[in-house]
């Protein structure tokens, strides 16, 4: 709910900018409508900018605890090659197909500081990338890697990212990974995938992921 209602505001914000473009360039006095009308498209520029920030937001769902937010299965197609079945917390299902004997999934999290945190401002979250792995070096390195985005951003604003990369000047939030540890794929295996302040877990729910993990340890 806290992510909606930032996004809301910014959204707010664009819409307010944008109505100070279309403000400017309806007025018409030649050489200083012509300056108005430029600064008026700088505007309407900035204002998409806001808004696709917004949307960038809108994204995250709040930690408020450890709590289950996805599962993932395997369907073995071949040799280190399997199609798999991710469904998250709302019941949506994609389908990707990871090669490998291990995958991992990674989230994008934003965290607060302890000032911010006791004024109600819960972390958020965004599930990032999935990705396979090969339990053998040599073949890491030379075989066919897959990987895949869960949630691009638009017109590559990435709020996290640029948060990341600016963490020392804005010291009351973190933009950190979260990232299960690599877990070994299996045909049939199920696993629930559970977050918490500290990240992502994968626990396995039936035989065969609980047999997979112990031939791996």
């Amino acid at each position: 709910m806290f992510y909606d209602i930032l996004a809301l505001v910014t959204i707010l914000v664009a819409i307010s900018i944008s109505l100070l473009a279309a403000k400017i360039l309806l007025r018409r006095n030649w050489f200083l409508a012509w300056l108005k009308s430029s600064f008026g498209l700088v505007l309407v520029m900035f204002s998409l900018c806001v808004f696709f920030i917004a949307w960038d937001i809108y994204r995250y769902d709040e930690i408020l605890e450890e709590k289950s937010i996805a599962t993932i299965s395997f369907e073995e197609l071949d040799l280190q090659y399997y199609r798999v079945s991710l469904v998250d917390s709302s019941g949506s299902e994609s389908h990707y197909e990871l090669r490998g004997d291990q995958w991992q999934l990674d989230s994008k999290i934003f965290k607060w500081n302890d000032s911010i945190s006791s004024l109600g401002f819960k972390p958020g979250f965004r599930l990032d990338r999935l990705a396979g792995r090969y339990y053998s070096l040599e073949k890491e390195r030379t075989a066919e890697r897959t990987v895949y985005d869960l949630n691009s951003s638009i017109a590559n604003i990435d709020v996290w990212q640029w948060l990341r990369a600016r963490n020392e000047l804005i010291p009351w939030i973190d933009a950190v990974y979260g990232s299960a540890t690599f877990v070994p794929m299996s045909d049939g295996a199920l696993y629930e995938i559970n977050l918490s302040h500290s990240g992502l877990s994968a626990r396995p729910l039936n035989e065969r992921a609980h047999t997979a993990i112990k031939r791996w340890k």
